[in-house]
């Protein structure tokens, strides 16, 4: 059960950061000023689960087939790259952006299948193929999911009752800063464990 908490933990820490600034919480408010708030994170909330799904199958794969010094030492470094990525910023392509906004017919299905392919190849499933290299993959999967759904959830939140924008700059630099910590502490792992 210890195993499990640390994973949950881990993994959504690290989504939850990772998903603040992304292009899928622009997605999730400008999906919530054209529908109902329920059906939008139902549609976040099942995209993020089968793609988390996959990712977690890919990352418990390759833990298993590959010796955990060296992969701390790859996850180290792809956090340092996730880091570097976060500073780099992500907005809505106008194509993104018009589809969000002109969606029509079922509210979950439009919401669902944009998210699903928006998070293909995202930082945040490449983190959760990291995070499931490491640690239990029910624990990463269940904590992925619910850490990007609560950033959304957040994003939904600020941008429909606040009407005002998280400051983007320190957004950007906190999460960058946890993106190193993270992955300094993991290539500090792999060093140890490849000696």
């Amino acid at each position: 059960m210890d195993g499990f908490l640390v994973a949950l933990g881990v993994s959504f820490a690290v989504i939850f950061v990772a998903e603040l600034g992304d292009k899928s919480q622009l997605m999730a408010m400008t999906f919530a000023t054209r529908f109902k708030t329920v059906p939008v994170l139902i549609g976040i909330t099942v995209a993020t689960a089968v793609v988390h799904l996959v990712s977690v199958g890919i990352g418990y794969g390759l833990g298993a087939a590959l010796p955990t010094g060296w992969i701390s030492l790859v996850a180290g470094i792809a956090f340092l790259a996730f880091g570097a990525w976060t500073l780099r910023g992500d907005k809505l392509t106008d194509d993104e952006k018009t589809k969000a906004e002109r969606s029509t017919g079922s509210a979950i299905w439009a919401v669902g299948g944009a998210f699903f392919l928006a998070e293909l190849g995202d930082k945040t499933m490449l983190a959760t193929i990291t995070l499931a290299t490491q640690h239990g993959w029910f624990g990463v999967w269940v904590g992925s999911t619910i850490g990007m759904v609560a950033a959304d959830a957040l994003a939904i939140l600020v941008g429909r009752y606040l009407g005002k924008h998280l400051p983007e700059k320190v957004i950007k630099y906190g999460a960058a800063a946890l993106f190193a910590i993270f992955g300094i502490w993991l290539i500090a792992e792999g060093v140890i464990e490849v000696r």
